[in-house]
């Protein structure tokens, strides 16, 4: 991915978001079934990796204001 390249950067976070979403919508399922907290903490970590990711990128998109 060439993080210069606005398609680019657009195409990495609808993907980033999409597995966010997923993984937010497993985590609450997970929580309501009272499931593996193990696997929930892991996940959790996973999504907020992914939130990192995405702040990094929609950085990216904003243009550099001349000094």
């Amino acid at each position: 991915m060439d993080t210069r390249d606005p398609a680019d950067i657009c195409l990495a976070l609808c993907a980033l978001r999409a597995e966010h979403r997923a993984l937010d919508e497993r985590i609450t399922r997970m929580a309501a079934n009272g499931e593996d907290e193990l696997e929930a903490k892991r996940l959790k970590k996973r999504r907020l990796q992914l939130k990192d990711c995405i702040a990094r990128l929609e950085s990216l998109q904003i243009p550099d204001e001349p000094a």
